[in-house]
């Protein structure tokens, strides 16, 4: 008899957290889901409107001193993707103001030709309203780090239309080695319900078409293999441009509307230079023509440069989008010269770049899945395996923590390269 009371009492507690996070869960997604649909959809207007006007690049320079102001106004220029993650696994605090700021400048850096993308933001966005409803609502220390993952998972959600991937993510991304499986219900619940509005709202989801997907055999294999390879050494490339940039920039251009105005003044000179602007903004047309094994050889490489100099010098946006723009145009490149479809070399590259630089495999080949479907979910899968051993302890995030080793069965708990 008292055995049976211990289960009902068990199952009553465990049915009243599940009501608990059903109802945050679902509150969170509503209210994410239409903050991130305005963003998408002005993150899309000012690209569009780039798009035709290009002579509004002129002004990129000058726009840079709004986002610098606003930073100063806000008396910190700190507030990153980093302290999301510090808030989650050591609950660090998350000023409201994060959200404002990146969404402003994310559309401003967008607007005017910057090399950003918009994942990132959206991961700002979220936590930083997670953090904030969190402390609203008295969740305790442990409950407000889960409402802020399944923020975060929302915002994702509803600005990129991949909902089973941003779940993953936002239990995936903190720490290497483990997942926050506590979050999981939470994560998904908001997720779909963020996702369901965005669509509601025609916010739509990224989908990209691949043409030509070969029967997996052991040439077309190795050829998948080398492409993850490559694919590995780019994203360490990407992580050590976006830090190499970002530390030069501060060394030697000590005032910050100075930094930001000389950054925006290099990009406008490239763009005028190339005679294209493929590489302002996110990008999206050019990933499109990727998969249709129509871009030119030497797009990866100055997308890196593109986003390291915007980044580095003050401008705001997330850098996911552009991992998925050089793994895309790499893959496409690669592909040409394996003798395997180029379309199928740009998804292959753009997960795997993906996988090296968040150091998140599962929510990479879920978001495989999403974009691309079933069918090449060999190749991805092998890719993707292969992209997060060799992209070794390098990441977006330097407050993401590797628990445990990439290489053998062992705990490590250091933080990675930045």
């Amino acid at each position: 008899m008292d055995k049976l009371k211990f289960y009902y009492s068990r199952m009553a507690k465990n049915g009243a957290i599940f009501l608990k996070w059903l109802i945050v869960s679902m509150g969170a997604g509503l209210l994410l889901g239409l903050i991130g649909s305005a963003f998408y959809h002005l993150l899309a207007a000012a690209n569009a409107f780039r798009t035709e006007h290009p002579q509004i690049i002129y002004f990129l320079p000058f726009s840079g001193f709004i986002i610098v102001f606003l930073y100063r106004m806000a008396k910190d220029d700190g507030l990153n993707t980093n302290i999301i993650l510090s808030a989650i696994h050591s609950d660090t605090n998350v000023p409201l103001k994060i959200t404002p700021l990146i969404f402003i400048s994310t559309i401003i850096t967008n607007l005017f030709g910057g090399s950003a993308g918009r994942e990132g933001a959206a991961v700002q966005i979220g936590g930083g309203i997670g953090y904030y409803l969190g402390g609203l609502i008295k969740l305790d220390e442990f409950d407000r780090r889960v409402f802020t993952m399944c923020c975060v998972s929302a915002a994702f959600s509803a600005v990129f239309g991949t909902p089973i991937a941003a779940a993953i993510f936002a239990i995936e991304v903190v720490s290497v080695g483990i997942m926050y499986y506590s979050a999981l219900v939470p994560c998904a619940i908001a997720s779909l319900t963020a996702n369901t509005v965005a669509k509601a709202l025609d916010c739509r989801g990224e989908q990209f078409h691949v043409l030509y997907i070969t029967e997996f055999k052991f040439d077309t294999g190795i050829k998948a293999l080398i492409m993850a390879i490559i694919a590995s050494l780019v994203s360490i490339l990407f992580v050590v441009s976006l830090k190499y940039c970002e530390y030069h920039f501060k060394k030697y251009i000590k005032n910050q509307y100075l930094r930001v105005f000389t950054g925006g003044l290099i990009i406008v000179v490239l763009t005028l230079l190339l005679k294209t602007t493929d590489y302002n903004g996110v990008g999206i047309p050019v990933m499109e023509r990727a998969f249709r094994g129509e871009v030119e050889p030497e797009a990866f490489l100055f997308k890196i440069i593109f986003t390291a100099i915007t980044l580095g010098c003050g401008f705001k946006g997330g850098e996911i989008m552009p991992s998925f723009y050089i793994g895309s145009t790499l893959g496409c490149f690669v592909g040409r010269y394996m003798g395997i479809s180029p379309s199928l070399c740009a998804a292959i590259g753009m997960v795997s770049v993906f996988c090296g630089v968040t150091n998140c495999p599962i929510a990479s080949l879920i978001i495989s899945l999403e974009l691309f479907g079933m069918e090449g979910i060999h190749y991805y899968l092998l890719a993707i395996a292969v992209s997060y051993m060799l992209s070794g302890y390098y990441g977006l995030y330097s407050t993401q923590k590797i628990i445990y080793s990439k290489y053998k069965n062992q705990y490590v708990n250091k933080i990675a390269h930045h």
